[in-house]
Order: structure tokens, then sequence, then C-alpha cells
């Protein structure tokens, strides 16, 4: 069974000032933000998408910003904040956004807001059984809430807000509700949390989510430069070493330590460095245990929580065994992983091509939650884009995924759902590929698919011809839109 999450956010701040314990206090440095949004129109691209309004939670991180999470803010179009006891709105604007670990900084424009506010200083992991106070504005009035609650587990959870991702998550049963997001999670009188997310109450009740100090700090620390370079990742996947025969056959001792390395992908900071079948033994000096976990301050978590708390630029050293031999292997991180068609995007408009009213357009998590493709071949290169390295032909997988009708296509609909692999015996592997190979001049266009026996073919003089027919048609106010390629973009 899927479980069902409804997000609630938080994150936390920056140049976190000396803590003031006084509720009220508090609450002078807590806002609410309300988001006039915009989503991507991924069935006609060239048009914008609905507009709809929500609300979340914020708060005082630095005496002029304000931390909330990403999917408080995303696809914003004006964002307004107040706060208690002040009926004024006071415009703000995304100054940092972190969609990996749904965490968010914002600028007002006017001072005046900060007046009587505070930073809110920021705490340590809470040990389990404690007691915690969640701040917000959820559903069911417009005043400040303020719930209580125990910390129950703490864990490596997948954050909903991009799905691709996890991270280091705090488990609580403080009620949290739709409109907590961003709000802080307090202790002590300092944040030790940012309430996020949690089940749906039809399959928990009062199980709540917040994201712990480490990702705080982490995101903080990462746009000191003024730009966020995402998560780094080791982009391997590893097996646990349980079984005393396997142990014995990796050359291990009886010492439950290590795991072996059973995938590593070639696009990752390992490619090249560790192979599949090495053994792990300890990362930054911290022994790994046979199931993958490690101890880090206090606390056994999954032994890639090294990883997460490096940055761009930043090493990491391990020991390993290959082939029963000790060697020592120093991995960089020069580039975060640079796929991210399997993640939920957002503030990104689509992009396209349309040519000839075919409507071609890089498959992505998005373009599926659109279209609801039918095509297994489409769905097989979407699930094992990473495992299978389908990257590595394919760094934008190009699909045919509508047909405008005009007299141009009329017999084309079989290609629908078709995934491009040339274009007059030119190879495409991204959608600036096919943009360019349309630029050309040719008598015809062969389009050839993956796992087709014919290809499609248009004439250029009836595309020309058409062109500004099927614009009128359809209201096509551009006929594409050339984004960066993940891989180019990500690794800015």
């Amino acid at each position: 069974m899927i479980h069902r999450f409804w997000l609630i956010a938080l994150a936390f701040g920056l140049l976190v000032a000396p803590v003031f314990g006084s509720p009220n206090e508090i609450r002078k440095s807590i806002a609410r933000i309300d988001n006039t949004m915009q989503d991507s129109n991924y069935r006609v691209p060239w048009l914008p998408g609905n507009m709809a309004a929500g609300s979340g939670t914020g708060w005082v991180v630095s005496k002029d910003r304000i931390l909330t999470n990403a999917h408080v803010v995303s696809n914003a179009r004006f964002l307004t904040v107040s706060k208690e006891d002040d009926p004024k709105k006071y415009i703000a604007t995304v100054e940092h956004i972190a969609h990996d670990c749904d965490l968010a900084l914002l600028k007002v424009d006017d001072p005046a807001f900060f007046k009587n506010t505070k930073p809110l200083e920021l705490g340590g992991i809470p040990e389990l059984e404690s007691t915690v106070a969640v701040f917000g504005y959820p559903i069911g009035g417009e005043r400040l809430s303020v719930t209580q609650g125990v910390v129950s587990r703490i864990d490596f959870r997948t954050y909903t807000h991009s799905v691709l991702d996890s991270h280091l998550t705090i488990q609580i049963d403080a009620a949290i509700n739709p409109g907590n997001s961003g709000g802080p999670v307090l202790q002590d009188g300092k944040v030790v949390g940012v309430a996020f997310q949690g089940f749906s109450g039809d399959v928990a009740q009062n199980v709540g989510y917040m994201i712990p100090t480490p990702v705080i700090r982490h995101f903080l620390k990462d746009i000191e430069d003024g730009h966020y370079d995402r998560y780094m990742d080791l982009s391997i996947s590893v097996a646990n070493t349980l079984n005393p025969a396997m142990r014995k056959a990796l050359g291990l001792g009886d010492d439950d330590h290590g795991v072996m390395v059973s995938a590593v992908q070639s696009a990752g900071v390992c490619g090249g460095k560790l192979q599949v079948g090495d053994v792990l033994l300890s990362i930054d000096g911290h022994e790994i245990a046979s199931d993958g976990l490690l101890e880090l301050d206090g606390e056994r978590v999954l032994m890639s929580e090294v990883a997460e708390r490096k940055f761009l630029g930043d090493e990491v050293k391990m020991k390993i065994l290959r082939d029963k031999q000790p060697l020592e292997v120093t991995v960089k991180f020069d580039r975060a992983w640079p796929f991210l068609m399997q993640a939920n995007s957002y503030d990104t408009p689509p992009a396209y091509v349309l040519f000839g009213g075919l409507l071609f357009q890089p498959l992505s998590r998005n373009l599926l939650g659109a279209y609801q493709f039918q095509s297994d071949r489409v769905n097989y290169f979407y699930d094992n884009f990473v495992t299978k390295e389908i990257y590595k032909d394919h760094p934008e997988i190009i699909v045919l995924s509508t047909i405008l009708p005009d007299p141009i296509n009329t017999y084309l609909a079989e290609f629908r759902e078709g995934i491009v692999d040339e274009i007059n015996d030119r190879k495409i592997r991204t959608l600036q590929d096919m943009a360019n190979a349309f630029a050309e001049k040719p008598e015809f266009y062969v389009i050839k698919f993956i796992g087709y026996a014919r290809p499609l073919v248009l004439e250029r003089s009836a595309v020309d011809a058409a062109r500004e027919r099927i614009r009128k048609r359809y209201n096509v106010l551009a006929e594409q839109n050339i984004l960066p390629t993940e891989f180019t973009a990500a690794s800015r």
C-alpha cells in the first residue's frame, strides 16, 4: 500500500542569534505566509497553468530573513507575510530555495516587518521521548497555534516535496496539520526542527515529521556563497553482509563490520573510484556496520548521512577491501547528482518543441503526472533511467507527448508516446539536439523512434505552410522552450 503524505512545512535560519525564551517574544517572530501560485501546464506548455492559493508558516532566522519550507513558496507568483498583532501584509520574495531538502529563505521588502522580532536560535537533535512544541498557522483558524508532542523516532525518510530525495527526519506525535508547514518546532526555547510532512488521517493519527537541525544547518551553510549547490550523494548502492557465508567469501571476519558495493553509477562521484564487489569498511573514520549503519552524533544512521553533511568541493575518505586486499579511496564531491527527471520539478516552465503539430517533451515525473502514458517503453525508460544507466545514451528522453490535429499529421497517431532516437540519421540525446535538427532545411525530416519499424516523415514545405495555421488554431504563443539540460544546470 502506498502511503499518502500531506505536506506541512518549515526550514531554519541564517545567522542565528541568542535565544530569548519568552513565549510572547517567540510568537512575534513567527509569520504566516500566503502564496498565490501558478502551476506549470505540461499538456499545453506554451500557456500558463492554473492559479491557486496556499498558506504556511515561517520564522525569523536572521535579522532580516524568514525561513520556511520550499513547498510553501514553490511556483509563487505573489507572496505576502504577516505576523500576530500586526494587520499589515508585507510583500516577500524567495531568495534561496532547496527543493531537495524542502527549505527556503525569504526576503521581506519592507524592513518594518522585523520590528520587535528576534531571530530564533537553532538547537540540537532532541532526545527520544522528550517533549517539543510546534508553532504555526494550521487550518481551522486565523491565529497562531501551538501544539505539543513527544519525539518518537529519528529516521531516514523520503522528503515528499521532491519524492526523489531522502534525508534525516524526526517523527513526533504533535498535531501537525496543513498550514503548519514551515513552522518551528521548539524545545527549551530553541528550534530543534521544522514541521514539514505527515501521514494523512486515514493512514495514521497524530504522526508528523520535522526537518532536524543538521539538515537546516546544511542548507544555511550551503547558501552562504549566494548559491545553493544541492545535497551531495555517493550515487552507489550497497548490500548488507549479515550472512556469515557471504562475509567469509568477501574476506571479512566475525566483527559485523563492512557492506558490499552492489552498484556504482558512472555519472556519480564514485564512478571510476569504487567497483561492484568492493567492501566498504569505514567512511571518514566511521566504521560501517554490516547492516549499513554507523554511529554519528550518538545515533545509528545510514552511512549516506556522512555524505549528506558534505558540500560541493569536499572530500570523503573510505577504507575498503577489493579482492580481499585493503585499500584507501578518496572521493571528491565535484558535482551533485546531475539527473533529476524522477524528481518533482517546480518554479520552471516546461521544456518542449512543437513542430508540424507534433509536441515533443523531455520525459519527467511532471510529464508522467500530466499525461499518464500507457506506453510500457516510456514507463520502462523512466523507471530504469538511473539503474540501467539509460542516461548514457539519452540524457533527456524525448517523447512525442501529443499531436495537435492538422492535415499535415492526420495519419501519425501511431507515433504518439514514442521515444525519439534519430532525426535524419542524427542521434537525438537532448531537446536541444532536436531543435537543432529541426532548424536545418532538408527536403524531408525523417524521425526514427525507438522500437518502431518505420519512421515518421514530414515534408519541410508542408511544415512551413502549416506553421501559422497551427499557431492560430491552438493559440500557440511560442513553438519551443529550450531549458538547460539537467546535467548542465546541476553542475553550475
